[in-house]
């Protein structure tokens, strides 16, 4: 595995009793469990395979409140407050700097987005601002490409994502909660129309409350149990370099690369406008649902046909209790990332940043994204269950988002009233639910 995760050592049992189970320990869940236990709630998280190991362990590692949906402003903030305590918080460093990210525009149409987005977002004063096409050599020395502008915020800041979940799970043991691996959740357990349990590989954890963090799996749990939810993968491609001086440590996003300065003192290295979405059979289920989106993404989505529909094809999307789960046939999702992407990004970052005509590749890995049809997530209570809560589907923002959002799920849980108005993520914002039934 390219990745490689900074060291956790599980709890050793499962819990008989907790008051509230998490299923997935990538940020979300974990950010869930650290203030639940803060609060003294007994809390176990269940994932099923090592935490963080998939996309909160392979994201880009900014932080960022430029360029977010309106909706998603508020929690990016919170988020951000958050972040700047974590380290502290945890115990450990996660390379949280306040860096500043650049949004670089190669047209004027592409500049107009951004000034229009900055104008919807003047009421939050987050200190983004414009800069002109001669200001941008002063933020970004050696820049051998010409742009039309460029939206910076200086604020905005990245952290380490290989060192973030495993440092919030420990202390969430050393607060007194439960961090299982290697332990599936199978389907929940309800008594009177609500929840009273999880049902795992290893045995049944009875429970109040259950939040479903599961990222890319969330999809195949939720049909498991009548609901289906409007949720694809999309391959995203990264690698990293081994340290070196001389590029700009502000995070940059242009229209074909991106990169950030990593805390080892290399960089994350990216193409921005290049993902692959593979042809599935959800694709064909899911069509209408997402047909806005690819729309409006075809020029940075490479829709491919391959290995991955016959996969998902044979995954089953139904089994019983007793039976073996798709979760126990795959602990983690470890794609190959795209190696003509990333050569491609490559060249477009060397030719615009000379700087890094002499970057030496460490290593290189992919992702699954958890894609919404809207790329805002779903975080709130399913109607027809209660006790049962969804955070997921936080289209590529989880990692940067996931402290804020974890405090406004755990308030939640709690019964206490989140700091943020939670209607941009209700779950009723998408109309084919209605048609679905949970058991």
């Amino acid at each position: 595995m390219p990745i490689v995760m900074d060291p956790f050592t599980p709890s050793p049992a499962l819990p008989g009793k907790v008051d509230v189970v998490i299923i997935g320990g990538g940020i979300i869940g974990m950010s869930t469990a650290l203030f639940l236990a803060e609060r003294g709630i007994p809390v176990a998280v269940c994932e099923k395979g090592e935490v963080g190991h998939e996309q909160s362990g392979r994201n880009w590692g900014w932080v960022r409140v430029m360029g977010r949906d309106i909706g998603e402003i508020p929690m990016a903030l919170e988020s951000q407050r958050l972040w700047e305590g974590l380290s502290a918080r945890v115990g450990a460093d996660l390379g949280f700097t306040r860096s500043g990210i650049v949004y670089v525009a190669d047209t004027p149409a592409d500049l107009k987005k951004h000034e229009d987005w900055l104008e919807a977002a003047r009421p939050f004063q987050l200190g983004s601002r414009l800069l002109a096409s001669k200001e941008i050599e002063t933020v970004l020395p050696g820049s051998a490409r010409r742009y039309a502008g460029a939206l910076f915020t200086p604020l905005d800041a990245r952290a380490e994502p290989q060192k973030a979940v495993p440092a919030i799970a420990r202390r969430v043991v050393e607060l007194g909660g439960h961090v299982l691996t290697h332990c599936a959740v199978r389907g929940l357990e309800t008594a009177a129309g609500k929840v009273s349990g999880v049902i795992t590989e290893k045995g049944v954890i009875a429970c109040q409350k259950v939040v479903l963090a599961g990222g890319a799996w969330s999809r195949l749990f939720l049909g498991n149990m009548g609901i289906d939810f409007p949720q694809l993968k999309v391959l995203g491609s990264v690698l990293r370099t081994t340290p070196m001086d001389g590029p700009p440590t502000h995070a940059v996003g242009a229209s074909d690369f991106a990169f950030r300065k990593r805390a080892d003192g290399g960089y994350t290295i990216a193409h921005r406008g290049a993902n692959v979405a593979h042809i599935v059979p959800d694709s064909f289920r899911l069509f209408f649902d997402f047909l806005p989106a690819l729309m409006r993404q075809r020029h940075e989505l490479r829709l491919r046909v391959g290995e991955r529909f016959l996969t998902e094809a044979r995954t089953p999307r139904r089994w019983r209790m007793d039976e073996v789960s798709p979760f126990e046939q795959v602990r983690i999702l470890d794609p190959k990332p795209s190696e003509a992407i990333l050569a491609e990004g490559q060249r477009n970052l060397i030719a615009a940043f000379p700087a890094f005509r002499d970057m030496k590749v460490a290593a290189s890995w992919g992702g699954l994204v958890d894609a919404m049809p809207d790329a805002v997530p779903v975080i709130g209570e399913v109607p027809r269950l209660p006790g049962f809560y969804l955070a997921t589907g936080f289209s590529g923002h989880g990692f940067g988002i996931g402290p804020g959002a974890g405090k406004m799920i755990a308030d939640l849980v709690s019964g206490a009233t989140p700091a943020v108005d939670m209607t941009p993520f209700r779950l009723e914002r998408f109309s084919r639910l209605a048609r679905t039934t949970a058991v």
